[in-house]
């Protein structure tokens, strides 16, 4: 009788025993997944503030290679203005030198971001990039034909409304091209129809002043 306590005894203690294991590992399990879910919502939000620091940097990035861009043009324009024609030949030359040096130093500036396409994506830009391309390549045969094509390609990458015809081809082109890729095209058109508006002043002027030599001496011929 006293050994069947015993071993009634001995069955609880074992049965309990059993009991605070199997608790101690439900325990330690929902601690354990407690801590890994903690960790990853760490590492989530480590990653969410790194994705906006990437593409601040990259924004920055690409306000550099636009800054890149105007400089160079401005540097070129004042190279090809008319003040540079109206002065004597010892400064001219002692300000190419500067115009020179300075563009060399913008040209030491190599920056570059890559634009992420998908194969649709790069054919739509390299089918943009080859219709501006046939226009610029003919500018010199009609410089006001080149304008109003470069206006109509222009109008299709504006949200503003277009002063004239919108080329709907090249439109649904570029609605095809990456984000970025759209905006390079429309920054591009735009830098060809400032220097194309710079040469048409260039040559009115040139004009201008051709027909006030020729006036004089038909003067003086009468």
């Amino acid at each position: 009788m006293a050994q069947a306590r015993i071993n009634a005894k001995a069955s609880e203690g074992a049965a309990q025993q059993q009991q605070q294991q199997s608790g101690g590992q439900l325990r330690g399990r929902f601690y354990r997944s407690t801590s890994m879910a903690d960790r990853s919502s760490r590492l989530l939000e480590n990653l969410d503030q790194l994705e906006l620091r990437v593409e601040a940097f990259r924004d920055a990035a690409s306000a550099m290679e636009q800054e890149k861009e105007i400089l160079l043009e401005m540097i070129h324009n004042i190279q090809n203005s008319q003040d540079m024609r109206h002065i004597s030949e010892g400064e001219r030359e002692e300000l190419n030198l500067t115009a020179n040096r300075l563009m060399g130093r913008t040209l030491t500036v190599e920056v570059s971001v890559e634009t992420i396409r998908n194969a649709q994506q790069q054919e739509s830009l390299q089918h943009a990039t080859k219709m501006i391309d046939e226009i610029v390549n003919k500018l010199l045969d009609d410089l006001e034909d080149a304008k109003i094509r470069l206006l109509s390609l222009y109008g299709a990458c504006t949200s503003d409304v277009p002063a004239g015809p919108i080329d709907q081809k090249f439109q649904s082109v570029v609605i095809g091209c990456a984000i970025e890729d759209q905006k390079k095209i429309k920054r591009r058109l735009e830098t060809l129809l400032r220097n194309l508006e710079n040469s048409e002043k260039s040559i009115t002027l040139l004009e201008h002043q051709k027909a006030s030599v020729r006036q004089p001496c038909n003067s003086k011929q009468d």
